[in-house]
């Protein structure tokens, strides 16, 4: 009941009180948490009537529109970007759907981070132990690179398939952990396949789930492989704890889940998975951290190996292939990995139907082929639970913004630009003066937020719905989730200035600055008594005040970015 995540959010402002706030504004300060903790009502977008019933075919149900409006374009952005432009909304409309999908699939990859980083100076000495320029890369490239679409997917996947910095237990950490997020932006548009050949050859996940350098069991000493990777591969990036029919629903006996796997699958997993070394021992620079890993043939098992009902001996690359190869056939991973795909891109709580017929596209793109990720993504935007007005009626569709996507979408909005390429936003998965999350920082490999995750005594669990990014949604991430935007609003973030130059010239019309935002930011979700009530806020400043137009402007973003109808997308 997404209509009552609006309220567990905790409202980030009272938009009845925006008097306050605005005061706030204009004095530079800090907003009371009081006033942050408020409820706010209102919300909606436009739409009327109620939600169809999902269908329940698996075959693809696409929405065709005889013409696509500016507000659903907007949406259709916000789900498939990181932050939608006026531009952009222009080219989804002339495009259609598909075609601006098309487009976006065409285009080539912007530059890796890896090879960003080489190119501003950060691999010398001095930072050989450093995180230096990690968060700079990601910012820079999530904001202002023009392949949106393979950023919003490979940012999906790195909620999913997780490694972050903290975690890497390696020099040089800011390469390999940007090496770990090229190798998902690189696959996103590819298979999934290959993706988890990529992953499981990967320096930074090697590390930071310690089975770079696995070694065989020691009969001597008792030692045994490490099992992490083994486990986390099943269990979070690929199939899941319970099996799986192909619409997502949890298979039972008794009324008991079937687990997916039980330990022994997990031992005859990590058996395969050791051996797995770096390239080189060259460490004067961080070159072997892009390197896929090479195996060890010393520390590697070469005896037999069971799992999943399948068995492999030898060891080497060949075993590694024969387990990869097994997961990917089993008949949990197309319904597993696409209800979190469309979790991360549309809404938290996908019909059976919606999962149903991604899946049976991930199962099979039409002409044979699995894992297809192109047919997946095409699935997932555009079925009719994705595109039709039906789902700005529905209580149960939509899904509450992840943090860091309410920062970008508004720096893409107000064409954020730094200079310098110092892109000053750090790490900013405080809870207490941040957004509570940053990407590629998670400390552990489940995320941030977990894909099942209900808040505890709320009518959304009561309903037996999940709101994963609810998770990292509290008192004190809210109030700080507002204070912190507020000043980059007002600020940016050292020379990461934003450009307010086209909103300033609507300043002196409350209307016209509003209704821009609100198609451009807001995807055309706020409700009509939110806009009337940042309208009247905007209003209480003069435009003949001293910075009357910018402190309008900033009112107004502000506002918005507060406003739970921003927040929960539908």
């Amino acid at each position: 009941m997404l209509d009552e995540e609006r309220a567990d959010a905790g409202a980030f402002v009272d938009l009845d009180e925006a008097g306050s706030v605005t005061a706030s504004l204009k004095a530079g300060g800090v907003i009371a948490p009081a006033l942050l903790l408020a409820a706010c009502g209102g919300g909606g977008g436009s739409g009327g009537g109620t939600a169809a019933a999902p269908p329940t075919s698996s075959a693809p149900v696409v929405v065709v529109p005889a013409a696509i409006t500016a507000t659903q374009a907007s949406r259709f952005l916000a789900q498939t970007t990181l932050g939608g432009t006026r531009t952009m909304i222009e080219s989804v409309v002339s495009r259609r759907y598909e075609g601006w999908i098309d487009d976006q699939f065409a285009l080539p990859r912007a530059t890796s981070h890896w090879d960003w980083l080489v190119a501003n100076g950060y691999g010398v000495a001095a930072n050989i132990n450093s995180e230096n320029g990690f968060d700079t890369t990601l910012w820079r490239q999530m904001i202002v690179e023009p392949d949106q679409l393979r950023q919003r997917i490979g940012m999906a996947l790195l909620d999913m398939l997780v490694v972050g910095i903290g975690g890497v237990n390696l020099n040089w950490k800011q390469f390999a952990t940007a090496a770990y997020v090229d190798v998902l932006l690189d696959n996103a548009f590819g298979n999934y396949r290959s993706l988890l050949d990529a992953i499981t050859t990967n320096a930074a996940m090697g590390s930071f789930l310690t089975f770079l350098g696995n070694r065989k069991a020691n009969a001597k000493t008792g030692a045994q492989p490490d099992e992490n990777y083994a486990r986390e591969l099943m269990q979070l990036f690929t199939l899941g704890l319970y099996q799986l029919d192909m619409d997502g629903s949890v298979k039972t006996s008794g009324g008991v889940p079937l687990e997916t796997y039980g330990p022994a699958d997990v031992s005859g997993l990590a058996r395969v998975f050791t051996g797995l070394s770096l390239a080189t021992t060259d460490n004067t620079t961080p070159d072997r951290y892009r390197q896929p890993l090479v195996m060890n043939a010393a520390i590697n098992e070469t005896g037999a190996a069971s799992f999943l009902g399948a068995s492999t001996t030898g060891g080497g690359m060949a075993a590694v292939k024969v387990a990869l190869d097994t997961i990917f056939a089993h008949p949990n991973l197309p319904p597993f990995v696409s209800k979190q795909l469309i979790q991360r891109l549309v809404t938290s709580n996908p019909s059976a139907g919606y999962v149903g017929r991604v899946a049976a596209t991930f199962a099979n793109n039409g002409s044979g082929v699995r894992g297809d990720m192109k047919a997946v993504i095409k699935a997932i935007l555009l079925d009719t639970e994705a595109r039709s007005d039906d789902a700005l009626a529905s209580t149960t569709a939509g899904k509450l913004r992840e943090p860091v996507m309410r920062l970008t979408a508004w720096a893409r909005f107000a064409k954020v630009a730094s200079p310098s390429n110092a892109w000053s936003f750090g790490d900013t998965s405080s809870q207490s003066n941040r957004l509570g999350q940053s990407m590629g920082r998670s400390q552990t490999v489940f995320n941030f937020f977990r894909p099942a995750y209900s808040p505890p005594a709320s009518a959304i669990g009561n309903a037996g719905l999940v709101a994963p990014e609810f998770q990292i949604t509290n008192e004190q991430s809210v109030v700080a989730y507002v204070n912190y935007m507020q000043n980059l609003v007002a600020n940016g973030a050292g020379d990461a200035k934003p450009d307010y130059t086209d909103l300033v010239a609507k300043a002196g019309d409350s209307a016209a600055l509003v209704d821009e935002i609100n198609l451009v930011l807001a995807a055309g979700q706020l409700g009509s008594a939110t806009v009337t009530a940042i309208r009247t806020s905007v209003d209480s400043v003069a435009t003949t005040a001293t910075n009357g137009p910018i402190n309008r402007v900033g009112i107004a973003l502000l506002l918005t970015l507060a406003s739970p109808d921003f927040l929960t997308l539908r």
